[in-house]
């Protein structure tokens, strides 16, 4: 049962859009007629999943949506240089979907510049302000659009750059504009 559970929810990511694993894991649980008190996979079992589905059923549609995110945000990157920009999420890791956004994580001297700096660059934005949640939580994440594609741009406070961050029960990984553009090299990226 664990791992239908598992497959199911990497199906509802990759198809449905579903970001969240513990909101994927317990609809999958649901769906299977599966008490959500049972023993649910782990995101990292999702995650293999997910990885497992989009090489059979989305192979060359996710090969080319991870390509054009990843220029995108390189592009997007360049732009924000002088705030630090770190690209993380789906897009870095490689399971980025149909529905998926590129996730950017900045670490400014103040959030009012970056707004600022995107209004001057003609960069249409929404401004969100997170409940706060301790050290890990934004200040503020502004959303847009770049070349169609939905951006979530995290704005935290100058030190948090230093602390590891968790998501989805594990460390975060965050990679600067260097690093993407090492994995756009590839040939299978």
């Amino acid at each position: 049962m664990r791992r239908n559970i598992a497959a199911l929810a990497a199906r509802l990511m990759a198809e449905d859009g579903i970001a969240d694993y513990g909101l994927a894991k317990r609809k999958a649980a649901r769906q299977l007629g599966a008490p959500e008190t049972e023993a649910l996979p782990n995101n990292a079992e999702i995650e293999a999943e997910l990885r497992a589905y989009q090489a059979i059923y989305q192979e060359e549609e996710q090969r080319e949506r991870l390509r054009e995110m990843r220029r995108t945000a390189i592009e997007v990157m360049r732009l924000l240089d002088s705030f630090r920009p770190y690209l993380t999420g789906p897009v870095l890791d490689g399971t980025a979907g149909r529905y998926a956004e590129i996730e950017l994580e900045a670490f400014p001297d103040s959030g009012k510049e970056v707004e600022i700096y995107l209004l001057n660059q003609g960069v249409r934005f929404e401004q969100n302000e997170p409940r706060r949640n301790g050290p890990e939580s934004p200040e503020c994440v502004l959303t847009f659009d770049w070349n169609e594609i939905p951006v979530r741009l995290s704005l935290f406070e100058p030190d948090a750059e230093r602390a590891q961050k968790r998501r989805n029960g594990r460390v975060s990984e965050r990679a600067r504009r260097s690093t993407v553009e090492a994995l756009l090299a590839l040939p299978t990226a």
